[in-house]
């Protein structure tokens, strides 16, 4: 099943989600306009704002405070990618040239900082302290998922324990978040949110984990990113992790050198270099079994959900989350 196909539901509530983001994008600032925008309407999947839709439509009520807080995901989110370029000198995103590397890294940072600001106004306006509490917990985890991941950049030591944290503070905790919201904005009962929220945590465990074999596996006319982004950037993903573990001494040492300096030398010949040693130790058949893991954890968690047409393109979502290409 495609994406589209999957987000019918939704499909009238996403446009509504996209006048909202429109509508409060606005800032006096032009720049800040300028690079939000960029980045906002650069054609990403809109996967997290979708996932609070969908959890509100299966706990029952999907209304305006739906699309608002969905809305609000989609700004934490790109709040995050915008410093996050910023701290990976990253030049493309989604195959456009980043904020930072179009303007500068102070203007990037600064237009981030706006975007959380402008997303809890928003959430404000709901006055339910309980998506306060939740966003500013997730926030929280998501700073301290950033600054692991900046510990573990250039660290060929770094073990699946201290890999699993950082995909979990750094993604997981969002989709957890959108989940959350979703499910409070429906007004429903503790237990279906704690339900809603699990999901949400174990999608987003999936999606990363599903993310970092597209790294190794992917076209990058479809997901906007080169082969090897991330062995070039110094971060020990799982299937690098598991290759360092499994491979012979030599080629380990060569990826540790990688890692490391992120020099590749010729780049065709070392990166055909790891990703034979990423195939011979069976590393993508083992993160995929990992995501597969994770996504059925999330389809069990909906166990107590009523039938809807919305519980059911979260099951789908679980699996295409894993399945897709880009």
């Amino acid at each position: 099943m495609n994406l589209k196909t999957l987000l019918a539901p939704i499909e009238d509530d996403l446009a509504a989600v996209n006048q909202v983001i429109r509508d409060r994008l606005a800032s006096r600032v032009p720049l800040i306009n300028d690079i939000s925008g960029h980045i906002i309407h650069a054609g990403g999947k809109r996967l997290r704002p979708a996932t609070a839709l969908l959890a509100a439509g299966a706990a029952g009520r999907l209304d305006g405070n739906g699309h608002l807080l969905a809305a609000v995901i989609e700004f934490i989110h790109t709040a995050t990618l915008l410093h996050d370029d910023v701290v990976d000198h990253t030049n493309l995103r989604r195959g456009r040239i980043t904020a930072n590397a179009q303007w500068s890294d102070s203007a990037a940072v600064l237009s981030g900082d706006f975007l959380y600001s402008r997303a809890f106004q928003m959430m404000v306006a709901v006055a339910d302290m309980r998506v306060m509490q939740v966003m500013a917990d997730t926030t929280n985890a998501i700073a301290e998922g950033e600054v692991l991941q900046l510990l573990n950049a250039r660290d060929p030591a770094v073990d699946e324990g201290r890999y699993f944290k950082v995909i979990e503070l750094k993604t997981a905790v969002l989709f957890r978040a959108a989940a959350s919201l979703g499910a409070l904005a429906a007004g429903a009962r503790a237990p279906i949110v704690d339900a809603l929220a699990n999901y949400g945590l174990e999608l987003g465990m999936a999606y990363q984990l599903a993310d970092d074999i597209i790294d190794f596996t992917g076209d990058p006319a479809e997901s906007g990113k080169a082969v090897g982004n991330d062995l070039v950037e110094g971060k020990p993903t799982l299937p690098l992790i598991h290759a360092l573990k499994h491979c012979d001494a030599a080629t380990a040492e060569a990826i540790r050198a990688v890692i490391k300096t992120g020099e590749l030398g010729d780049f065709d010949t070392t990166l055909n270099k790891v990703r034979g040693a990423i195939d011979s130790t069976g590393a993508i058949p083992y993160t995929l079994a990992l995501a597969d893991r994770h996504s059925a954890q999330a389809k069990a968690s909906l166990g107590d959900l009523p039938d809807s047409r919305y519980k059911t393109a979260l099951l789908n979502l679980a699996d295409f989350t894993v399945s897709r290409q880009h």
